[in-house]
């Protein structure tokens, strides 16, 4: 009987030790479980049963990333997965290990962490700041600069106006807002005291003010341009140090404005009454030849004003003892053009006390208005007579022809020509028709040396044009001529490297630009 069992169990052995390998796996597969490795940015992390166990364990990684400050983090989060089947006895990884594996991921990826900060726009001018805090205190500099007092504070309030959420700024007085707390802590008077309080602010209304009621000083400031301020999360590197930032907004750069000539005007004036040189206003104005050329009531002319990022504008009431003048009065004479002046009477300075109030955009006066006025010393009063008629026009005096010289300094062309081109050159044929620009009386019309033949025509405003190196005149001294009729051919007389025709416009003997005044 024991021999028998012992050889039923040696069977068993065999019979298991020689079953075939497909049977095995066979049996191996009814006990097995598809579950996932799980890989971010690439790195293993663990294994799960569900994709959708790793996409919540993910989450919560990038939860435990962004909670370790008040910052937003920008961190790479890639999930890939790779099929796997458990054999029976394995199991998929602890979720507090697969967490802790993709924290340590997150946390060697993090590209940057954007800080909460405050973007200022103002115009073209931007800046990025890292808290409301230092924006006030950008902005503060700015008024400061124009209030040595410190009477007024800047603060950010909610623009209405915008959909969005944006910011804005107020500037209110800080006693004023003192006077409004004390106001509303005080008890309400009533009653009899309450008439006599009253009565008191009518007769202090009434009463006129002297000068010492005056010279307040600063009474009003605030930001020429809109300013807006935006939340928003940006890079270390995109924000500005606030000591930068203030140096930014109130530097003072050139920019371009414009000036309106007013009545009286003059070169010599303006380039006083703005602080511009002279040569920089010619410069920059194209209809200006130099410090004789003529300009006109309401031209405009370009000039560069120093000015920071952001306009200041502001009031300021005084009371000053100042050297006045009187207005200009004016005598039409219907007889002259418009350009014809003659000072009747010299003017003279007066003196006197004022009460006014300033306005000021940055440094410059934009206006004042006069509150009280006491004439100390009267002055007298400029008297000018100026003509009323339009002064004539001037025209191109040839059809076509090519520019072949402009106004100006230039490199002479050929021995003994002048380094200085008083007029415009045109080159066309011999014989070409040349026109009168303008009406007026011929003045020359013959040999002038190095101009060769020449036509000069003075006109009724006081200027005169100038034909040169003409083949010949056809007219002659005293003639009257009209606008556009033919008074010569072109030609190449004279100092001339080719056919052409030279003109000139001289006002009160001064040459200028021909371009300048031809329509």
């Amino acid at each position: 009987m024991l021999a028998a069992t012992k050889a039923v169990l040696f069977a068993a052995l065999i019979s298991f030790v020689f079953m075939p390998a497909g049977s095995a796996q066979a049996e191996a597969g009814q006990h097995s479980a598809q579950c996932f490795n799980v890989f971010l940015n690439s790195r293993n992390v663990g294994m799960v049963d569900e994709k959708e166990q790793a996409e919540e364990l993910l989450l919560r990684a990038r939860r435990q990333i962004a909670a370790a400050g008040d910052e937003l983090v920008l961190v790479e989060s890639q999930l890939t997965y790779s099929s796997v089947e458990l054999l029976p006895g394995e199991k998929t990884d602890d979720a507090t290990f697969v967490l802790s594996n993709m924290v340590n991921v997150l946390r060697g990826d993090v590209r940057e962490t954007l800080h909460r900060a405050y973007t200022v726009k103002i115009n073209d001018f931007m800046v990025n700041l890292s808290n409301k805090d230092e924006v006030v205190a950008m902005l503060q500099a700015a008024i400061d600069k124009y209030d040595a007092e410190k009477k007024y504070a800047v603060e950010l309030t909610m623009d209405l106006e915008r959909e969005l959420s944006v910011l804005t700024t107020n500037i209110y007085e800080r006693s004023a807002q003192t006077q409004e707390q004390a106001a509303e802590e005080a008890p309400i008077s009533a009653g009899i005291d309450e008439v006599v309080i009253d009565l008191f602010a009518t007769a202090r209304a009434i009463r006129e003010k002297e000068f010492e009621d005056y010279d307040r000083g600063l009474i009003m400031i605030d930001f020429g341009d809109t300013v807006e301020v935006v939340e928003a999360y940006l890079a270390a590197s995109e924000l500005m140090a606030l000591d930068t930032a203030i140096e930014e907004i109130t530097k003072e750069e050139e920019k371009n404005q414009i000036y309106v000539v007013a009545a009286g005007d003059t070169l010599s004036g303006i380039s006083l009454s703005t602080n511009i040189p002279m040569d920089v206003i010619i410069e920059l104005n194209d209809t200006l030849d130099n410090e004789h050329s003529t300009i006109r009531v309401d031209e405009e002319l370009i000039i560069t004003v120093p000015e920071p990022e952001i306009v200041i504008l502001r009031e300021e009431e005084s009371f000053i003892t100042e050297y006045y003048n009187e207005d200009i009065i004016y005598i039409a004479n219907d007889d002259w053009y418009t350009n014809q002046t003659k000072t009747l009477q010299e003017p003279s300075a007066g003196v006197r006390n004022i009460a006014a109030i300033t306005s000021y955009r940055n440094d410059a006066v934009v206006s004042r208005e006069i509150l009280k006025e006491e004439v100390i010393y009267q002055g007298v009063a400029k008297i000018v007579e100026r003509g009323t008629k339009i002064p004539p026009t001037y025209i191109k005096p040839l059809y076509g022809g090519r520019m072949a010289s402009g106004f100006g300094p230039r490199r002479a062309p050929m021995p003994g020509a002048s380094t200085y081109h008083r007029g415009v050159d045109w080159g066309c044929p011999i014989g070409t028709a040349i026109l009168a620009s303008s009406g007026g009386v011929v003045a020359k019309a013959g040999w002038g040396s190095g101009y060769g033949y020449v036509v000069y025509i003075n006109h009724p405003d006081g200027r005169q044009t100038r034909y040169a190196h003409l083949s010949r005149p056809l007219v002659s001294v005293g003639q009257a001529v009209a606008q556009g009729e033919r008074i010569a051919l072109s030609g190449n007389t004279g100092i001339s490297t080719g056919p052409h025709l030279h003109f000139e416009i001289l006002i009160n003997g001064v040459h200028v630009n021909p371009l300048r005044y031809l329509q």
